[in-house]
């Protein structure tokens, strides 16, 4: 009987934030085409965030630019629909290199996202033989079980007062990579949407962060674009896991940037008199 080691963690992603090196990361929400990961690529990024949860994408697209991140040495990881378990093995099976799962607030939905993540002995995924993170060759499953299991990451977004209650217990769950927080949706539960400088969102950031690193285990913060409020923030133990922007958002400020420039340029041509 072949017998299957324990995973190690050997994800790039994982070992990257664990040395405290920078990992910059591309949100994909609007795109539907593989050029947005070859963009994430030639920016600077590091990894991908394919949003699943706040778009109409298939998980067919999603795998699509998973494969691609993955012949470009990204990392691609995919945010499922909140209690959508069921398509974390295809997502996986398609090239993901890891999952986020939004709205985690108790130990038992924690357990599940990790357990649908990794295959026995370590979880509950369907074993197949052939994956595009091997290259589409036929690997034997002892070689491509741990190796795999090491390599997934499984990210955690608490977003509510009951996951943050929660969160020591959900750091301790085996199989859980890291811990986020959604300030977005944590604001809004709170009733004072997008004040992310109230004490009440510091504390539960520190919380969080006390809580993952306690577990060893790796602590961001999601939703927060301004960086001066971020740097008072990261000292409080938070990764350098840090999401740049949502495609939508970017192509926003681009073309608002470019159609600024060109009205900018036109006003100061000579006027035609009338």
């Amino acid at each position: 009987m072949t017998i299957i080691d324990a995973p190690s963690v050997t994800a790039p992603l994982l070992v990257a934030l664990h040395a405290g090196r920078p990992q910059l990361m591309l949100g994909i929400r609007s795109s539907r085409t593989t050029e947005i990961v070859r963009i994430a690529k030639s920016t600077g990024h590091d990894c991908i965030m394919i949003d699943l949860e706040h778009s109409a994408m298939s998980i067919d697209i999603a795998a699509q630019m998973c494969g691609s991140a993955s012949d470009l040495g990204l990392t691609a990881l995919v945010r499922v629909p909140e209690k959508e378990y069921g398509v974390i093995g295809r997502l996986l099976d398609g090239g993901a290199h890891g999952i986020i799962a939004p709205r985690v607030e108790t130990v038992e939905d924690a357990r599940l996202i990790a357990q649908a993540c990794r295959f026995p002995p370590s979880g509950h995924r369907s074993a197949l033989a052939m994956v595009p993170h091997f290259g589409m060759t036929p690997t034997p499953a002892s070689t491509m079980i741990p190796e795999l299991n090491g390599r997934t990451v499984v990210k955690i977004l608490i977003e509510s007062p009951l996951g943050i209650a929660n969160a020591p217990e959900i750091a301790a769950v085996e199989g859980v990579d890291i811990l986020a927080f959604g300030a977005n949706d944590f604001t809004a539960e709170l009733g004072i949407p997008g004040r992310y400088d109230d004490p009440r969102v510091t504390d539960a950031i520190a919380r969080l962060a006390n809580a993952a690193n306690d577990a060893g285990k790796l602590a961001m913060v999601g939703g927060i674009s301004n960086l001066d409020l971020f740097a008072e923030l990261f000292p409080l133990g938070l990764c350098p896991l840090l999401l740049t922007g949502m495609d939508t958002e970017l192509l926003f400020e681009a073309g608002r940037t470019r159609a600024e420039r060109f009205r900018a340029w036109q006003a100061q041509l000579p006027q035609k008199e009338s």
